[in-house]
């Protein structure tokens, strides 16, 4: 299988952990130095321990069905490191039972470690106004 088959069924088993709110089979995809610079609460994430547990306060924000539709994915890779990325629409269906989405940017960068891919950083962002501070959830592809 190439490099670009592995990353992409890496990015689909991403996507299904976190459809199915997996939190464990989210983290066995992470390296154990992960650096995240994720879209919420912090300005970045470093290490397993620190992102297990935003992972683990992102799943008990939205208690009902999650958004997680991936399009636009691009992947390059050489020898043992790739990148791929993509929009996404994330969210999910809060407390009340009203559903919230927006589209972000998404960067994943993999290396191998021990025969297996890893990813090793992960960046999601929104893109905002500057002239406001306005974060722009209402953009899309």
């Amino acid at each position: 299988m190439s490099a670009q088959s592995e990353i992409q069924t890496l990015i689909n088993t991403y996507r299904e952990a976190v459809m199915t709110k997996d939190v464990e089979k989210v983290m066995a995809l992470y390296a154990d130095d992960i650096v995240s610079f994720d879209a919420i609460k912090a300005l970045q994430f470093k290490g397993k321990a620190a992102y297990r547990a935003h992972w683990v306060e992102c799943m008990e924000m939205c208690p009902g069905p999650h958004i997680f539709e991936f399009h636009e994915i691009a992947i390059e890779s050489a020898d043992n490191i790739a990148f791929a990325h993509w929009v996404a629409n994330c969210g999910g269906t809060n407390e009340k039972g009203e559903t919230q989405s927006c589209w972000m940017r998404v960067t994943a960068c993999y290396r191998q470690v021990g025969g297996a891919w890893k990813i090793v950083h992960e960046h999601w962002s929104a893109p905002f106004d500057p002239m406001s501070g306005a974060t722009l959830f209402d953009v899309t592809p």
